[in-house]
């Protein structure tokens, strides 16, 4: 029985990691299934994913081959089985949509040709640009139907609860992904129809006649309206349109869902993936959460995956991934766990160009990091490439493959296409058995958190869809853009993280916001909020918040309209904007308890009038406020309505001034280094370290300005990372703390990896101890240890045997 409960994934009843990687099946020849597979498991995976392509299994319309009959590779069943006889665990994608590079994205080409009425119109009536079509479209969802029966009757047999080793099943891919890339939402005369019943239950009628000057329930009326709007509702339609189609998202997952409990899927999880990373960053991954949120908390038994393609984690990009983990949990039902269903491995040269060339470290450090937020589930992506084979009826498409990558597929997987390793395979082998070696530990464990949260506002990623004529729409995401993420991640975000802040998110346009549950709040504001937003934060301070708000201090709602009513609870009127321009160049001084700071150079400045506000922040030549804390009610307030750099010293007095402390911090004077801890209900612990610089670091930890691991200094090479165990026990073995990472745990041994030329494991117990040489054992007492690591060059395991006292 498969079950999620308290963020966890219970196998059995066992709280569980599920550590997987891709394999497609029907990319390889059968007879290479099991050396795929080997090299999966030598990795330290449990669990293989896969798509199961609607386009390969259902050439011709009625012919669905899930047996091998036309292919051998095309045998699910087979593949399944493999899986289990090897000790495997299997996730099952069925789409219908898997996109994966295959044509069509992995839709048979017949569909198309049967139902042309699927393929969605965009604004202007102009048609789609991508291979998308209407989820909700009667033809479509025919078909689909006969699809998930067919795939569904291989599935339910192998269950894990019923004895097989099926532990999930995954509900279409990336849902309105190709829409939003393309800003072309599907607006089919179906949608059309479907968008106007749905205003009319949003809307009270008059209210509606209002919003909207044409009839929703005059087909060309609504037509012309819906995909053609004015500027004069633009922005109602902006809102609207984006709150139907997830909505609509989520009829469809619900649908999809119910085809697969009526085959008899019951008792596994069912997955909704998210999309959204790219270039490096995740600036704009949560308007997939935005999009989806509503599809995956909608009832018990759903499980979110985030896709992840973010390339090396470093210095620029680290606080995207943290802050995406957060947003995520911060929607979260309280069941449910972070997992992430493609989450990127291999060495980045998608291409076959050696355009892009990852470090060895950047699986590593993303799946540490995800751990360290409370991931129970990472389905490396992809794990192994393969071969790309030709339709049969071959379509008229130049090759007649099922994909656009070639013969070839999969170039950056760890394992190639032809079998072969690559240089990422053995660092990321390494770290999933490190990781499977505690995994019963991390299974359990949650992410500490200091006193403060990052707001989420799901509505300020809302901006997949906009007219490209309208400049109320793109003023408006405009300024969502500029605020949401790049100003407030670059620089608040980062500095709390560099300052040892370890911090949730809180959503708050759907959660309620309490003082008890969260006494600070970080927020990147824009010049929009709604007024329920504006009105909840206003009432929060009141009772006793500590508000760090960065950007923009609202004027208006989300469609526009005047509002202010947060500004009015800070006891400010905003005055005005500065903006730096070629010949104007906007500085800043600091003012109050920020000074002494030297003038920084600054693109804008929201300006102020506060009377009864202490300044922090000035325009130079002008002396007008752009930054200030205030009292509010019982609460206080620090803002900063400008873009300011990175001042990590600054941010971390604001934060302490509103009443959260980091209680990790360390004394390296480089930075670099992303901190945090975690702990199960036994009090064990680990605290997670990554060095994200290209060059070796000695630090010591304090916690509540107390040293951690004695006062014993801690090194980190370059690009390491490391999980460092406090009070954990295994057996009669108490590791009090170590500064080595432990690799491999059996009855009677522990491995550790030493980070440094010295180190210590401190170990209570009543066995017999031996250890490795060259390191040194020293009895502190009749059950207490010190291990003195001094491995030898080039070698940097340390095996610590424990045997009863009196065994041979």
């Amino acid at each position: 029985m498969i079950e999620l409960r308290d963020k966890t994934i219970l196998i059995d009843g066992r709280p569980r990691l599920v550590l997987s990687g891709e394999v497609h099946y029907f990319r390889l020849r059968r007879e290479d299934w099991q050396d795929r597979l080997d090299k999966l498991k030598a990795a330290g995976c449990n669990t293989v994913a896969s798509y199961i392509p609607w386009l390969c299994h259902e050439t011709v319309e009625g012919r669905i081959d899930l047996d091998g009959r036309s292919r051998p590779e095309l045998d699910l069943g087979a593949f399944i089985d493999l899986c289990r006889a090897n000790g495997l665990w299997f996730i099952a994608r069925p789409g219908p949509f898997v996109m994966a590079e295959l044509k069509n994205e992995g839709l048979p080409y017949w569909l198309y040709e049967k139902h042309p009425e699927i393929v969605p119109v965009g604004w202007d009536g102009k048609p789609a640009t991508t291979h998308t079509v209407d989820y909700l479209a009667p033809g479509f969802l025919d078909a689909a139907r006969r699809w998930y029966d067919a795939v569904m009757a291989v599935i339910t047999p192998r269950l894990q609860p019923g004895g097989g080793n099926v532990i999930a099943l995954q509900l279409d891919n990336e849902i309105g992904m190709l829409s939003w890339l393309s800003n072309c939402p599907d607006l089919t005369e179906n949608v059309l129809a479907d968008f106007a019943a749905w205003l009319k239950v949003r809307h009270r009628p008059e209210s509606l006649r209002k919003r909207y000057p044409f009839d929703p329930d005059e087909p060309e009326a609504r037509r012309a309206g819906i995909r053609s709007p004015a500027e004069s509702y633009a922005l109602a339609l902006l809102r609207d349109l984006g709150h139907y189609m997830r909505d609509r998202f989520a009829r469809y997952v619900a649908t999809l869902r119910s085809w697969a409990e009526t085959a008899g899927i019951r008792g596994i999880p069912f997955v909704v993936n998210i999309h959204g990373t790219g270039g490096g960053r995740a600036l704009s991954f949560p308007i997939g959460i935005s999009q989806l949120y509503p599809s995956y908390t909608q009832d018990f038994g759903y499980l979110s995956g985030s896709d992840f393609y973010l390339g090396n984690l470093t210095f620029d990009n680290f606080q995207d991934l943290y802050l995406c983990n957060a947003f995520m949990e911060a929607v979260h039902r309280p069941e449910q766990p972070l997992a992430s269903m493609e989450f990127e491995c291999g060495d980045g040269n998608y291409g076959n160009t050696y355009g892009n060339r990852l470090d060895p470290s950047a699986a590593d450090f993303k799946a540490r990091m995800c751990l360290a937020q409370g991931a129970r589930l990472l389905n490396y992506y992809l794990f192994t490439g393969g071969h790309n084979y030709r339709l049969d009826p071959p379509p008229p498409d130049g090759d007649g493959r099922i994909a656009f990558t070639g013969e070839r597929h999969g170039f950056a997987a760890p394992v190639d296409p032809d079998g072969r390793l690559n240089y990422s395979y053995p660092r990321l082998a390494n770290l999933t058995r490190t990781v499977a070696a505690v995994a019963d530990k991390l299974a359990a464990m949650w992410e500490e958190h200091d006193r403060v949260a990052f707001g989420f506002i799901p509505d300020y990623f809302m901006t997949e869809s906009r007219h490209p004529a309208s400049a109320a729409m793109a003023t408006i995401v405009r300024n969502l853009e500029a605020n949401r993420g790049p100003s407030a991640w670059e620089t608040m975000a980062r500095a709390m993280l560099l300052g040892g802040y370890r911090f949730g998110a809180v959503d708050l346009q759907n959660r309620p916001l309490d003082v008890k549950t969260t006494p600070v709040l970080a927020l990147g504001s824009a010049r929009y909020m709604d007024t329920a937003v504006q009105r909840k934060l206003a009432d929060w301070l009141s009772a006793g918040g500590g508000l760090l708000l960065y950007g923009e201090v609202p004027l208006y709602g989300m469609e526009g309209e005047p509002c202010t009513l947060l500004a009015e609870a800070l006891g400010t009127e905003i005055s005005g904007f500065r903006q730096a321009s070629e010949r104007y160049f906007l500085a800043l001084a600091a003012d109050g308890w920020a000074r002494p700071r030297p003038e920084v150079r600054s693109h804008f400045a929201q300006t102020f009038a506060a009377p009864l506000a202490e300044a922090l922040l000035r325009v130079c030549d002008t002396g007008e406020i752009c930054g200030f804390e205030t009292a509010v009610g019982k609460g206080r307030a620090v803002v900063i309505g400008t873009a300011y750099p990175c001042d990590i010293a600054l941010f971390r007095t604001a934060l302490e001034r509103l009443g959260a402390v980091a209680a990790l911090r360390h004394d390296c004077e480089n930075h670099g280094i992303f901190m945090t801890s975690t702990a199960n209900a036994a009090g064990e612990r680990f605290i997670h370290l990554l060095n994200l610089d290209g060059f070796d670091k000695r630090f010591h930890l304090y916690e509540h300005g107390r040293p951690l691991f004695d006062g014993h200094e801690i090194e980190l090479r370059a690009r390491d990372g490391v999980m460092l165990p406090l009070a954990m026990r295994f057996g009669e073995v108490k590791i009090e703390y170590a500064t080595a990472e432990i690799t491999a745990v059996s009855p009677d041994r522990i491995e550790f990896r030493a980070t440094r030329r010295r180190g210590v494991i401190a170990v209570e117990t009543a066995r017999k101890l031996r250890v490795s040489p060259p390191c040194e054992l020293r009895q502190d007492g009749p059950t207490t240890y010190g291990v003195l690591l001094r491995p030898a060059p080039h070698h940097d395991r340390i095996i610590l045997c424990h045997e009863r006292t009196g065994d041979g």
